[in-house]
């Protein structure tokens, strides 16, 4: 190969990786836009029990919402996610937290009681509401916000079951739009960061 084609064609590849860069950035269909398209299809208002009577997601519009399901009887996981939850949001303001509402969802409701998830809830943060619903609700719930939960079966153990599920917080918008899922596992700064962005 000549000087002058080996120079053509180091050209050539220095124009294809301009180009995939310029794609990468402006292209409409990158991950982060598929992720979105993603949450614009989860989501939606639900109607669940509280200790204190009926709870809807349209109660809070013109906040942000900071959701998890889980279980009482969770070992580590769901006291560790709900731990986060609470510390991201004493990383805002006072003004911005009182913007955020804390829900966590049971998705055991034969063993989690309506007062003993309200006072669970609020040893986390003291407004974080506990709510659950019938197996039927709770269903369709976790099936629009892109979820899971099944109960397992406990050999020689007074539990009798253990609930797997979803460890993920859901991040929902003020007019009801989930916004972003955070992995239980993602640390508080993070968390409060990602909050921050939608003051």
């Amino acid at each position: 190969m000549s000087q002058s084609m080996k120079v053509l064609y180091a050209l050539g590849l220095i124009l294809l990786f301009v180009a995939g860069l310029m794609l990468a950035k402006y292209n409409p269909w990158t991950e982060q836009n598929n992720a979105n398209l993603g949450y614009a299809n989860l989501g939606g208002d639900f109607i669940l029990e509280s200790s204190d009577g009926p709870v809807k997601l349209q109660d809070f519009r013109g906040q942000m919402v900071l959701m998890y399901f889980g279980f009482t009887s969770c070992p580590e996981v769901c006291p560790t996610a709900l731990s986060s939850m609470a510390a991201s949001m004493r990383q805002l303001t006072p003004s911005q937290e009182a913007q955020i509402q804390p829900l966590f969802v049971s998705v055991d409701p034969e063993r989690d009681s309506l007062d003993n998830l309200a006072k669970y809830s609020r040893y986390f943060h003291p407004r974080m509401l506990g709510l659950t619903g019938d197996i039927k609700t709770l269903d369709q719930l976790v099936k629009n916000y892109g979820a899971y939960y099944s109960y397992i079966p406990l050999e020689n153990s007074a539990l009798a079951y253990t609930v797997d599920h979803t460890s993920r917080v859901y991040l929902i918008g003020r007019k009801g739009e989930l916004i972003s899922t955070i992995a239980h596992n993602t640390s508080v700064d993070d968390i409060a960061a990602l909050v921050k962005q939608h003051f």
